[in-house]
C-alpha cells in the first residue's frame, strides 16, 4: 500500500471512530485522545487530517449524513392522509431505532439535541425540512383548513416527540414500563398505537371525526 492510500485508510479509520464516539459522549464529553486511541492513530493526527475537533466533528456529520438512507415503508395502504401518517411514523420508528448508519445518525442528533453545539444548524435545517414540510401537509389533510400554522407545529411536535421516547428512553427502562421484552413486534404494536393516537389528536384538534 502507497503512502497515499495509508494515509486515506487512516483518515478514514479516524472518521468513522469519532462518528462512534460523538454518538456515544457528545460533542463536548468526546476527547481527541480516546478517539485517536480507539483508532489506533497518534493524537497529531486529528490536526493532520483535519485541523481541529470542531472541524473534525463538522466532518464526522457529513459523513454519516452521507451515509444516511431512510428505510423504505412499503405503500400498501394507498395516498390517504390517515394512511401517509401510519407509514411516516412507522418510517421515524424505524430511523430511531435502526442500527448502521441510520441508528449512528440518530444517536447523533440525539446528542446534538441534548447539548446543542450550533455547529450542524445548517447542516440539519436542510435535511430536517423537507420531512417537516411533509408531515406538515399530511397533518393539514387530517385537521383541515381551520387548523392556523402554529397548530400544525404542535401536533408535529406531539407526533415526533412520542417517537424520540426511542432513543431518549433506555430500552431497559422502556421494557420495565410495557413489562416486556423490546422486540420488533412489540415496537410495529407502539408505532400502530402512536399512529392511532396521533390521528385521534389531530381530528380533535381540527374539531372534526372521520
Amino acid at each position: 500500500m502507497t503512502k497515499r492510500e495509508d494515509g486515506k485508510e487512516t483518515r478514514k479509520r479516524l472518521l468513522k471512530t469519532a462518528c462512534d464516539v460523538f454518538a456515544e459522549k457528545g460533542y463536548r464529553k468526546a476527547k481527541v485522545a480516546d478517539i485517536c486511541r480507539q483508532a489506533g492513530v497518534n493524537v497529531a493526527s486529528v490536526n493532520y487530517y483535519f485541523g481541529n475537533k470542531q472541524t473534525l466533528y463538522k466532518e464526522a456529520w457529513q459523513h454519516v449524513l452521507e451515509n444516511f438512507q431512510e428505510p423504505v415503508v412499503a405503500d400498501t395502504d394507498g395516498g390517504s392522509p390517515q394512511r401517509r401518517l401510519r407509514r411516516h411514523i412507522q418510517t421515524l420508528i424505524q430511523n430511531f431505532t435502526a442500527g448502521g448508519d441510520i441508528g449512528l445518525f440518530s444517536r447523533l442528533y440525539l446528542m446534538e439535541m441534548v447539548n446543542p453545539t450550533g455547529l450542524m444548524q445548517d447542516a440539519w435545517h436542510e435535511i430536517i425540512e423537507p420531512r417537516r414540510r411533509e408531515l406538515h401537509d399530511i397533518i393539514r389533510g387530517i385537521a383541515g383548513p381551520e387548523v392556523g400554522e402554529l397548530g400544525i407545529k404542535f401536533c408535529e411536535l406531539s407526533i415526533v416527540n412520542q417517537c424520540r421516547m426511542f432513543v431518549t428512553i433506555k430500552n431497559s427502562d422502556l421494557e420495565y414500563m410495557l413489562g416486556q421484552p423490546l422486540k420488533p413486534d412489540l415496537i410495529k404494536r407502539l408505532a400502530d398505537h402512536i399512529a392511532a393516537f396521533s390521528l385521534a389528536g389531530i381530528q380533535a384538534v381540527g374539531g372534526r371525526r372521520d
